[in-house]
């Protein structure tokens, strides 16, 4: 069993939500779907879809001006090429509240690249602030 403090996680992580953040901000959803595997299961807000096409649609749908900020909450190391995260993501728009949601993704790398290949959003967090 790999273990949750495993130092190279949360890099592994970063380094793809931060292409994924950059992409939605910049409303660039064919770039946001090339961070994901070809065949990623994708749970937006709406009914699942799978592979990049699904993902670009569903970010083509957002609205100009989101910005977001996410927080990493826990990792796991499921394997060689295989992690796991757990996040707080704050989605921030310039017309209605800020949606404070849990986003669990499961990040895969092929050959030397990692995608995510698993993307699943639940929520809303409580405010604990």
């Amino acid at each position: 069993m790999y273990n949750t403090t495993d130092a190279g996680c949360e890099p592994v992580l970063r380094q793809v939500l931060d292409q994924w953040k950059d992409a939605i901000e910049r409303h660039e959803p064919q770039r946001v779907a090339s961070v994901f595997t070809e065949d990623a299961i994708f749970q937006g807000l709406r009914p699942y879809s799978v592979g990049r096409p699904g993902v670009a649609e569903y970010y083509d749908s957002q609205p100009l001006g989101m910005t977001l900020d996410y927080r990493i909450l826990e990792t796991r190391r499921l394997g060689e090429d295989l992690v796991l995260g757990y996040l707080a993501v704050d989605f921030m728009f310039v017309d209605r509240p800020t949606k404070r949601l849990n986003l669990g993704v499961l990040v895969t790398r092929v050959q030397d690249r990692w995608y995510i290949s698993h993307y699943q959003v639940s929520g809303p967090l409580p405010d604990h602030g």
